[in-house]
């Protein structure tokens, strides 16, 4: 059963990569927000340091604040386009792909942690 911290470091995650990705396409007016310069620029580097921020305070596998905020995005991606798509499953590894950067962040802030579980991340 998770505990009380994992469901909060869950729910930022997803609620960050959900709102990275729907207000970047809302406020560029693209379909994908991947396909506006401002995703690249600022929204992706801002999910990327959220999720060096999640590893330091969730130090906990800290990889998996990273996939959850980045497939958070293919979920803000399908209610915007108001359909799941028939290439989905190459969407949920693109974005699996493209977390990596946020899976090394966490995995490096975590190894900074304090919070860290008996002394290791």
């Amino acid at each position: 059963m998770a505990n009380r911290h994992t469901v909060s470091a869950f729910t930022i995650a997803a609620v960050v990569g959900f709102t990275l990705w729907f207000g970047t396409s809302l406020l560029t007016g693209r379909r994908e927000a991947w396909d506006a310069s401002a995703y690249w620029v600022f929204a992706y580097p801002l999910a990327v340091l959220v999720c060096a921020l999640l590893g330091y305070g969730y130090p906990d596998r800290p990889w998996r604040w990273a996939l959850v905020l980045f497939e958070a995005q293919f979920i803000a991606m399908c209610v915007r386009n108001g359909e799941l798509g028939n290439l989905w499953p190459l969407g949920l590894v693109l974005f699996a792909v493209i977390s990596v950067p946020g899976v090394v962040a966490a995995r490096v802030a975590a190894r900074f942690s304090t919070a860290s579980v008996n002394g290791t991340a």
